[in-house]
């Protein structure tokens, strides 16, 4: 299968991304790993990344469709793929079906994992981290042993700075935003697929799985 994943910030896509790569036997195509991986390969189109972010600029969108467009034609990608992070405006839809057309494909569905606005800044604002180790917890799903210090280390924790409310706010007006022409762009095909993204891992998985099944 050929997906697209969208879901707020914290809503948990990343996770379910893993689960159904695994379940799918598809790549996981996140913009994040590309961006990592173009930069470390060096290659003509990483170079042009890394000046774009080293300026402190947003990659530009047909920057952003040549890399994707570049991931999807590995071994790995050309039976299926969840696509994390792209699109995230209407004129990358536009792009990314450039880059299908290219590849010869279409895709299957376009997943949208839904969520309380509430819900979401409490998963997101209690986050805490070790800024020795890196190890995460959460001060009511997963807090430490000792409140407020690493298990593993006993470095004291940290909230980041993007883990304030105001912030998380911020982020969920702009998701809002962004999202929801494209939301409306691929209903329009039939495609979109809404998906409650509460509850635990695994029950939002489940839901996932059949819903796909059934689809």
């Amino acid at each position: 299968m050929r997906i697209v994943l969208m879901g707020m910030p914290g809503v948990g896509k990343g996770t379910q991304a893993v689960q159904l790569r695994d379940h799918l036997a598809v790549a996981h195509v996140s913009t994040g790993d590309i961006l990592r991986e173009a930069v470390k390969a060096g290659s003509d189109l990483g170079r042009q990344v890394k000046g774009v972010l080293e300026a402190g600029a947003l990659v530009p969108d047909q920057l952003m469709g040549n890399l994707i467009g570049e991931r999807l034609r590995q071994e790995d990608a050309r039976e299926g793929f969840i696509l994390d992070g792209f699109p995230r405006t209407v004129d990358q839809v536009a792009i990314l079906d450039g880059v299908l057309e290219r590849l010869g494909v279409a895709l299957d569905a376009a997943i949208l994992l839904e969520a309380p606005e509430e819900l979401v800044v409490e998963r997101l604002s209690g986050r805490r981290v070790c800024p020795k180790c890196g190890a995460v917890y959460h001060v009511a799903a997963r807090p430490p042993k000792s409140a407020g210090t690493c298990d593993g280390c006993g470095t004291a924790l940290v909230q980041r700075p993007d883990d304030t409310e105001k912030v998380i706010r911020d982020r969920l007006d702009v998701y809002r935003k962004q999202t929801h022409p494209i939301a409306e762009a691929y209903e329009s095909r039939g495609l979109l697929r809404r998906f409650d993204g509460t509850g635990t891992p695994q029950a939002i998985f489940e839901r996932l799985k059949t819903g796909l099944e059934q689809a």
